[in-house]
């Protein structure tokens, strides 16, 4: 029968909060949760606390909060405890010190087949880069970033109409049975860790900023659909009105392999009152946007408006 073993948990976002619910309903003893200091934020600057710590209060279970991992306080705390193992899932880089302390090791758990999509957005950028499956990954955490000896993998077809919101339900709903099968795991003595192969180019998952989410128009229509459907409905793919210079979020693309008839630039077009935009390769028909600061509405409300208008994306 597999024994019992103690854990401490970190992580802060939603996607963790299905794997530290297994964890807590499951036989192991949950001792505490690391998680990351409240944040204030909004008009009133009110402390919002992190979806990992209102999971954690409402179950009272013990919080840790530190902004320095290397604190002596912080690391003494944490082996009074007398672990087994840390989780850590959608967590910040942690130094030896702590992934260091429990007996078994600190295992973490990746959105994506690794050493495939190395990085903080994976389920981002397995959309983007058009891959047609991806999946989980846990490994034990060393000295760099995601290269650890993985553990266990489980693979997810990405459908065609996936976009970043539906295939981070999909993974998330994953990961509570795939924490508990990668403990399993570890207990089982006959388990053979495999080491990750870094003899050859990856596809690597950068985090994401205000560069590489801007739409490049010179690319395929299928690149662009793709690019936008790996950041929908956020942080959002976004290009600019020529003329105006507002920004305009994309949430919502398809495409079409052969182009328009404009050939004059990235133009928009009210054929059968659709945005048809001509691309490197094809052209994409956007269906739904946003001007920046204003309600998202459809590409044919946003082409009812700018009728009179030669309206260029840039």
């Amino acid at each position: 029968m597999i024994r019992s073993l103690k854990i401490i948990f970190f992580g802060t976002p939603d996607f963790a909060v299905e794997s530290l619910d297994s964890i807590y309903k499951s036989k192991h003893k949950l001792l505490c949760v690391v998680t990351s200091n409240d944040k204030k934020s909004g008009r009133g600057m009110k402390i919002n606390l992190s979806a990992v710590k209102k999971y954690s209060s409402l179950n009272e279970i013990k919080i840790l909060q530190t902004e320095d991992f290397k604190n002596d306080n912080f690391l003494n705390t944490l082996k009074t405890y007398d672990a087994d193992l840390f989780i850590v899932v959608a967590f910040k880089f942690l130094p030896k010190e702590i992934w260091s302390i429990p007996k078994l090791g600190t295992i973490n758990i990746h959105a994506s087949l690794l050493p495939n999509l190395r990085g903080a957005a994976p389920i981002n950028w397995a959309l983007i880069n058009g891959l047609k499956e991806t999946g989980l990954t846990s490994f034990f955490i060393n000295e760099k970033i995601d290269y650890g000896d993985i553990i266990l993998q489980e693979k997810l077809k990405i459908q065609q109409k996936d976009n970043f919101e539906s295939l981070y339900k999909k993974l998330k709903d994953l990961s509570g049975k795939f924490i508990l099968k990668s403990i399993d795991c570890i207990l089982d003595n006959g388990h053979n860790l495999k080491k990750q192969n870094s003899s050859k180019k990856y596809l690597i998952a950068p985090k994401l900023n205000r560069e590489n989410t801007r739409i490049n128009w010179n690319k395929s229509a299928e690149s662009i659909y793709n690019f936008v459907r790996g950041l929908s409905p956020v942080p959002c793919a976004w290009t600019l009105e020529k003329k105006t210079n507002k920004k305009i979020l994309i949430y919502e693309v398809d495409f079409n392999t052969k182009s328009n008839d404009q050939k004059n630039g990235v133009k928009i077009l009210n054929e059968l009152k659709t945005l048809s935009i001509n691309t490197g390769k094809g052209s994409i028909i956007i269906k739904s946007l946003k001007i920046e600061g204003k309600r998202v509405i459809s590409g044919k409300d946003y082409l009812n408006a700018n009728m009179k208008d030669q309206i260029i994306f840039i």
